[in-house]
């Protein structure tokens, strides 16, 4: 990171070296969580997170991401991940497979924020709905998109009457998630 991206600042001192079971405690209950805490089931010691996700098809100017990075050192701050897409990926068309999100996208995002039993975790999730207003110009729309394995309330919800679901219900958010593929 320090050649390729020195802007940045990144050095050895940032990173943390771990296996991927590591990095689930880590990432979902926090620095000093070790692997037996997954197991722990306690609700005072419960772990609650909100994530929602997008995707960017165009690259971003340089003094949005300074506006983005700013929000990361803001109190009840989340995270944010982006991961690359492109290459073979981007070459199967969107009705190959029930995932559409490949062609002519750059990377998904995925906004996360956690917080424990001890607050309700308003802060947090304002923090998350102020940084996807933030990046609304910037991602997808018309229509809007989500990666399926993100799984957001805030997108919609089935409405069941009657033990019945319909069509119409289920598009406000099937489509985010499955494109043309929501049928």
């Amino acid at each position: 990171m320090g050649s390729r991206l020195p802007e940045l600042g990144v050095n050895r001192t940032h990173c943390r070296e771990m296996t991927w079971i590591q990095s689930v405690p880590y990432i979902y209950l926090g620095a000093t969580a070790s692997v037996e805490n997954i197991l722990n089931r306690s609700t005072s010691s419960a772990s609650f997170s909100k994530a929602t996700s997008d995707y960017v098809r165009h690259a971003i100017a340089e003094d949005v991401w300074a506006e983005i990075f700013a929000r990361f050192a803001k109190p009840e701050a989340g995270l944010m991940i982006m991961d690359p897409y492109g290459g073979k990926m981007s070459s199967l068309p969107e009705t190959a497979t029930p995932f559409p999100h490949r062609g002519g996208v750059l990377y998904n995002i995925q906004y996360m924020n956690f917080w424990s039993a001890a607050t309700d975790g308003a802060a947090q999730t304002r923090w998350l709905g102020d940084m996807y207003a933030l990046m609304e110009p910037y991602v997808s729309k018309n229509p809007g998109a989500a990666y399926v394995n993100y799984r957001d309330l805030d997108l919609g919800r089935n409405v069941v009457v009657g033990n019945v679901t319909s069509y119409q219900a289920g598009r406000v958010w099937g489509e985010k998630y499955y494109g043309s593929e929501f049928c």
